[in-house]
């Protein structure tokens, strides 16, 4: 009887003392990594001289309007990066998240994208665009239904070309970028029709 409780004794402090050990050898902190881990994405500054973040994109931009895409403008993108991609969709549709935008491959030396947009697969420049929600290549701009959505442009810079055909889907882009993001930044404008 002795000895079982002697034992319980001990199990329980062991215990303890065992855990104990384990968050102090954890505190330190370990050897720190050789270089950035890829989840651990860069912020880039993503601008537009169309709308501010937060602001309202202008009807140009629209389906009310030209429905053209914005300018839009970066920096900073890690010297490693080997392509650009960017994504802009609407997370406030009523059906889910709509896209109105998908590009790829887009060279790294490249630090803006003028108004206006082709629509067409493959760009001068070798980017090639992928499907929108509305099955269309290139751009298609806000046009909600009703309220004020938000649109989310997002930039990725990675260590590799996706090297995906032309038409490719947003989740096929992002399955493909998938490990392979160095940087990463985003710009949200919002729009509501008259």
């Amino acid at each position: 009887m002795l000895q079982v409780l002697a034992l319980s004794v001990l199990r329980y402090s062991l215990v303890p003392l065992a855990l104990l050990f384990l968050m102090c050898s954890c505190a330190g902190g370990g050897v720190p990594p050789e270089g950035p881990r890829k989840e651990e994405t860069v912020k880039v500054k993503l601008t537009s001289t169309s709308f501010e973040d937060g602001g309202m994109i202008p009807p140009r931009h629209t389906c009310d309007g030209e429905n053209v895409s914005p300018p839009l403008a970066w920096g900073d993108v890690p010297a490693t990066a080997a392509a650009l991609a960017l994504i802009c969709d609407d997370p406030d549709a009523p059906m889910g998240t709509w896209v109105h935008w998908v590009l790829y491959d887009l060279p790294p030396d490249i630090t803006e994208l003028t108004e206006g947009v082709p629509t067409q697969e493959v760009l001068d420049s070798g980017a090639r665009q992928g499907q929108n929600g509305s099955r269309g290549i290139g751009y298609t701009g806000p046009c909600p239904p009703s309220g004020t959505h938000r649109y989310y442009f997002k930039l990725y810079a990675l260590d590799q070309k996706v090297g995906l055909s032309p038409g490719a889907t947003k989740s096929q882009l992002l399955a493909a970028m998938e490990g392979h993001i160095l940087a990463e930044a985003q710009l949200m404008g919002r729009y509501k029709r008259r």
